[in-house]
């Protein structure tokens, strides 16, 4: 499907504006992605960690926390194989251009309103639970901002250009776009004339991904493999009558 002939987009998406949008951004934004997480891990170990609230609610958590987790999961993925994976290999595999679009369609929307969903929900618990209202830092309310206005730009995008519009092939220009940042051959020219939703979109993620590092948000590229190689940790009582019988294989007295 193609887009509408004259499509709203952004006033700086030509010349200059353009170069600074669609080439200066990415490159600043994934160099302090990158250097921010050095950065962060040589000296703030101590505070590379989510500052999880469990312990003051658990209601609104269980709910409002594997919805958002499973939407966000489903959203990466619809992005990685969206962006990263060219439209002549789902060709290759057998897929049309119709069933992509019925798939990605269906799923990014689903997907997006479980992510929002439980995102209100985290929110509304940080706002109305009085010590997690009070554990949340300003870092904490400028990053649910963030992730609120790039999650619902994405979503307000898909809706309107491949539900209540014509449909939009972002695979023809955005995805070529992406890809060529990383090829160290940017093309601007491709991000010129698409829907403003998908430019203001793109940005954001764009600004959303360069503040990652200095939030809680570096929890998602933490993998805890230490728990598989630690030793056990041995608890031993202090029984009264330590030593009126003989103890168990392993729990001998050290000292």
């Amino acid at each position: 499907m193609t887009a509408p002939e004259r499509a709203v987009t952004l006033a700086v998406e030509s010349g200059t504006g353009g170069i600074l949008l669609w080439v200066v951004l990415p490159y600043i934004s994934l160099a302090v992605f990158v250097l921010g997480h050095i950065w962060r891990y040589r000296y703030d170990k101590f505070g590379w960690t989510t500052r999880s609230s469990q312990l003051y609610e658990r209601r609104l958590l269980r709910i409002g926390s594997p919805l958002f987790h499973f939407g966000i999961l489903v959203v990466a993925l619809g992005h990685i194989g969206g962006l990263v994976i060219p439209e002549s290999w789902t060709h290759a595999a057998g897929i049309s251009e119709h069933a992509y679009h019925v798939i990605a369609v269906v799923l990014g929307t689903i997907a997006g309103v479980c992510t929002l969903g439980g995102l209100a929900i985290l929110i509304y618990r940080r706002r109305t639970v009085g010590p997690v209202f009070s554990a949340t830092t300003v870092n904490d309310k400028a990053m649910y901002l963030s992730m609120t206005v790039t999650i619902g730009l994405g979503l307000a995008a898909t809706v309107v250009a491949n539900i209540a519009g014509g449909g939009y092939d972002y695979r023809e220009t955005i995805s070529p776009w992406f890809r060529s940042i990383f090829c160290l051959q940017p093309d601007p020219d491709l991000m010129t004339g698409i829907p403003v939703l998908f430019q203001l979109h793109a940005v954001s993620a764009l600004l959303l991904f360069a503040a990652w590092p200095f939030t809680r948000l570096v929890h998602m590229l933490t993998t805890p493999l230490g728990y598989l190689t630690r030793p056990y940790i041995v608890y031993r009582s202090r029984d009264v009558r330590l030593g009126a019988r003989a103890p168990h294989r392993g729990w001998e007295r050290t000292g």
